[in-house]
């Protein structure tokens, strides 16, 4: 059903830190990114859903079908691109609500936003994922991804569809907060798939950056053949 990239194995210390720092948090499961070594182009997204935490690939609900299809329309696929996210566990919320054919209260555990405190507890494992994966381009997908790499000021609805060139954030050796990398990498902002899904107002500008992208791309000589 899915064209799985090879999925990233990350050091097991790594992770074990990581586990450590997230234990009483609510997130579940393990998504690891996937995707080729040293592509033109890693993706960057929030963190996985449901659907990715069932299949255990990146961008496989609703709105990774509509980020491939965007990939696809400029020349790149799921196989020339690597797909991370700046949380590699799903992080939901619970909700106790009152079934409208039963009259019962269920549980219910939705997606939710990962805070700050979590993408910072995934920090070293995505610096790591970065500095291995070792991309030509970044694309953040999101203000989530977008802060992670650029910091808090940093806004997509600014920024969509620029091409910067300037290193990002990384984790402070002492975990208590970010600090600025030295490689620079292309960083290209875009809106999250799931935006236009829920404004579709958006889907214009969307589009309009992704094929902005692709041209890009092709100028630079940086389209994976």
């Amino acid at each position: 059903r899915w064209v799985i990239s090879v999925q990233i194995e990350y050091p097991q210390q790594l992770v074990d830190q990581v586990e450590a720092a997230i234990k009483d948090r609510p997130l579940m499961g393990f998504v690891p990114g996937a995707g080729p070594n040293h592509p033109a182009v890693m993706l960057v997204g929030e963190a996985p859903g449901r659907s990715e935490t069932d299949s255990q690939v990146p961008f496989s609900g609703t709105s990774g079908k509509e980020l491939i299809k965007l990939l696809e329309e400029i020349g790149l696929s799921r196989a020339t691109v690597h797909i991370t996210s700046v949380v590699r566990k799903r992080p939901y919320s619970v909700k106790v609500v009152t079934d409208k054919k039963t009259g019962q209260r269920v549980t219910k555990y939705p997606n939710r936003t990962p805070t700050k405190k979590e993408v910072l507890a995934f920090g070293p494992l995505f610096d790591w994922e970065l500095k291995t994966v070792t991309p030509q381009v970044v694309v953040p997908l999101g203000n989530t991804s977008l802060q992670r790499l650029l910091g808090p000021e940093a806004k997509i609805g600014d920024l969509h569809g620029q091409v910067l060139h300037q290193s990002v954030l990384e984790t402070r050796p002492d975990h208590q907060g970010y600090q600025m990398g030295t490689t620079p990498y292309y960083i290209v902002p875009m809106y999250h798939p799931a935006a236009f899904l829920y404004a579709r107002r958006l889907e214009p500008t969307v589009r309009a950056d992704w094929q902005a992208f692709g041209k890009w791309l092709k100028e630079q000589h940086l389209m994976a053949q």
